[in-house]
């Protein structure tokens, strides 16, 4: 028999939501119809009636998209078809709600329940376990994804320090997968994560080529 406090969790971050908490036990529906059980409500309607369904499985939590207008993303990358959620998955609900799932609730990290950005030294700041990363005080929607967050996460902690591209690439790709990695792949990557960034602030230039030897971040107080 499974604890309360092992149930799985879905909590809403950014949006009309933010704050709120579901422990999932069978399936919840999302939407902004009235019968759903999790109801997102804007007032352009870019949450469909009936936008996505959370279920329990034998496998794990999957996440379906209910044909919805605006889309449903997983960790910045839209879904087509259902998917298996892991544990610090963040979920986007068109452009209206972000919420993370946490496999239990004994794991809750403490600020997954505040509003504002984490604390930091910089104009650029990102909270690791749920993947939100801010610039000043917008946040970053939907979030990036697992592989952008990934270099950016890289960079940040190296304060300053150029990283290299072989880094980067074993970081982001993993030790199997690196070696058939190519520069133009990296490269791909490096672009859509500075439009990503230029989305919210295109005055900085926070991700820095140093020509031979790699890239850095650059993130101004």
């Amino acid at each position: 028999m499974q604890h309360p406090e092992e149930n799985p969790l879905f909590i809403a971050q950014a949006g009309p939501l933010e704050g709120q908490r579901w422990a999932i036990r069978d399936s919840l529906l999302i939407g902004r119809d009235p019968d759903c059980d999790i109801i997102v409500v804007t007032p352009d309607k870019q949450v469909s009636r009936h936008h996505a369904r959370l279920t329990c499985t034998s496998e794990g939590l999957e996440l379906a998209d209910l044909d919805s207008k605006n889309g449903t993303h997983v960790n910045g990358r839209r879904i087509e078809v259902p998917v298996l959620l892991a544990d610090g998955d963040t979920v986007q609900v068109a452009l209206a709600q972000q919420f993370v799932y946490l496999s239990s609730d004994a794991t809750v990290p403490l600020e997954l329940g505040a509003a504002a950005a984490p604390l930091g030294m910089g104009l650029l700041r990102l909270e690791k376990r749920a993947r939100r990363v801010w610039i000043g005080n917008r946040e970053i929607i939907p979030p990036l994804s697992v592989a952008q967050f990934s270099m950016l996460q890289l960079l940040y902690e190296a304060s300053g320090e150029v990283v290299s591209r072989n880094q980067l690439i074993h970081s982001v790709w993993g030790e199997d997968e690196a070696y058939d990695v190519s520069n133009q792949a990296l490269d791909a990557l490096v672009r859509r994560l500075r439009d990503r960034l230029a989305e919210v602030d295109d005055e900085h230039e926070f991700i820095v080529t140093v020509r031979g030897h790699g890239l850095r971040l650059e993130n101004p107080r």
